[in-house]
């Protein structure tokens, strides 16, 4: 072949993929227009193996699909989008649709779109929906507090579920709303809110994408009646901290307006320490008050339970690698704890941490199997989480354990809860904004016989709170179909 012929199809190459990466943009397009209606008039939330495409722009639809050739095979908006003009025509109740894993149904199945359809709505049992719109208060407005904002302004686009209507805090002084507003329009670590912002000073209030958000300032809990505010029969989630007892949350019960409280802590006493998707079906309507556990119980908890399921764990260690947190100090200075005086952006600090203990609580097959320890880091955000395992059931080898947790994380239950990742490049920050509770690094894994040595990321901060926020919803009674439905 000549130069001049070879450059003539590497043109002819050139063009053909920018003109299917510009039809793919114009498809996206269409597609939010779509997603939105579908949301907003029968409250559906679509998805693409798991990753909700709600307020998503482009080029985030367009990655949401190319994430999945690593999982599942290849995936196009031109196989999704043919999926949302059919249900557009459709009689369909409130759920969460994932049309990625209908298009991969239909492509391995053979399967027509309408016959895949016709399947799987008619699975449906549309009256296990329930909506119940829920007034929600944020106790404390830190890391936490701020990101379960965006997470509760972000889903109230339907108007049905949780409305987030006040925010607690102590009064920092002159030009505080303006702060606390300011802290939730910039992150330094998770970007700016995707959305608007105004401040009522005269109201003190923040109004974010047209949601009226009432800042309440107080010192303690029995300061507040929340009716006057139009609040009545609320949710409370406490993320200050304070409170980790039965004693010091009941305050909150002690409000006017207030219904239930959620911690986002370890819950100490006869408190319930919920992990969603492993023991939040322990939450009943009389539980006036529980705990979201920790960060690291939950990102290690799902993995733990679906290999002690499988494989049988007989003992183990878990090696935390955490961010270092408000709790430590920037440079050396006084702390009540051991080593945490130290400086926390200088230094590797070995502390201890409850998290093992908590998933023999949610686990109580794992009780008294696990011990662990926590190393702090200098790092903002993004955790990792070492679980050396010693199983009653030979694991074979590493791509063997890989594939059992791959279909874990694409077919079960625990989808939201265990994200697999298989780069060879991952590193920490690839994680920030995750959702999961935690990713399974399948790069990382070592396994032989009956031992096994697996790593676990966990965005210490995001992942969390929205483990906190699946929560909220189930404690509100909010319940979602999921088509399709996940296998038994």
């Amino acid at each position: 072949m000549s130069n001049s012929d070879s450059g003539q199809n590497l043109a002819t190459l050139q063009q053909d993929h920018f003109s299917r990466w510009k039809n793919r943009e114009q498809i996206a397009e269409q597609m939010i227009s779509a997603i939105g209606n579908l949301y907003r008039e029968k409250n559906v939330i679509v998805s693409v193996y798991g990753r909700a495409l709600i307020n998503r722009s482009v080029i985030q639809i367009l990655k949401a699909h190319r994430r999945v050739r690593m999982i599942a095979g290849d995936l196009s908006v031109t196989q999704t989008m043919p999926i949302l003009e059919a249900i557009a025509k459709r009689d369909i109740g409130a759920c969460r649709l994932d049309i990625g894993k209908i298009a991969i149904e239909i492509k391995n199945s053979g399967r027509s779109l309408d016959e895949v359809l016709d399947e799987e709505l008619g699975k449906a049992k549309w009256s296990e929906s329930s909506f119940n719109a829920t007034d929600v208060v944020l106790y404390g407005f830190g890391r936490i507090g701020r990101i379960l904002a965006r997470l509760l302004i972000e889903q109230a686009g339907a108007g049905k579920g949780l409305r987030l209507r006040a925010i607690v805090v102590r009064r920092g002084g002159e030009g505080d709303l303006l702060k606390r507003a300011s802290l939730l329009r910039r992150d330094s670590i998770h970007g700016g809110f995707e959305g608007t912002l105004e401040v009522d000073q005269e109201n003190e209030a923040i109004i974010a994408n047209g949601n009226m958000i009432k800042v309440i300032y107080a010192g303690k809990p029995s300061e507040v009646d929340y009716t006057q505010y139009g609040i009545n029969n609320a949710l409370l989630i406490d993320n200050t901290g304070v409170w980790r007892d039965r004693a010091g949350l009941s305050q909150h019960l002690e409000a006017k307006g207030i219904k239930r409280v959620i911690l986002t802590a370890p819950g100490k006493g006869d408190l319930k320490n919920i992990v969603y998707g492993i023991n939040d079906d322990m939450i009943t309507d009389s539980d006036q008050i529980i705990s979201a556990a920790s960060c690291t119980t939950n990102a290690i908890t799902p993995v733990l339970k679906i290999l002690n399921d499988e494989f049988g764990v007989e003992h183990g260690h878990v090696e935390t690698v955490h961010s270092f947190t408000n709790d430590q100090n920037l440079i050396d200075n006084y702390h009540s704890a051991d080593r945490r005086g130290r400086s926390a952006v200088l230094n590797m600090v070995i502390t201890e941490t409850g998290a093992t203990k908590a998933v023999g609580k949610a686990v109580p097959a794992l009780d008294g199997k696990l011990t662990g320890n926590a190393v702090r880091v200098p790092t903002a955000n993004v955790s990792l989480a070492i679980l050396n395992l010693s199983f009653a059931k030979d694991v074979g080898d590493a791509k063997s354990l890989n594939n059992f947790v791959r279909e874990v994380c694409l077919h079960s239950k625990l989808h939201s809860q265990i994200d697999f990742s298989n780069s060879p490049d991952a590193v920490s920050t690839d994680f920030v904004g995750s959702r999961a509770a935690g990713i399974f690094d399948a790069q990382a894994t070592q396994a032989s016989g009956k031992r096994a040595t697996v790593y676990v990321w966990y965005d210490n901060e995001f992942g969390y709170s929205c483990q906190v926020f699946r929560i909220a919803l189930k404690a509100a009674g909010i319940h979602y179909l999921q088509i399709p439905a996940f296998e038994d």
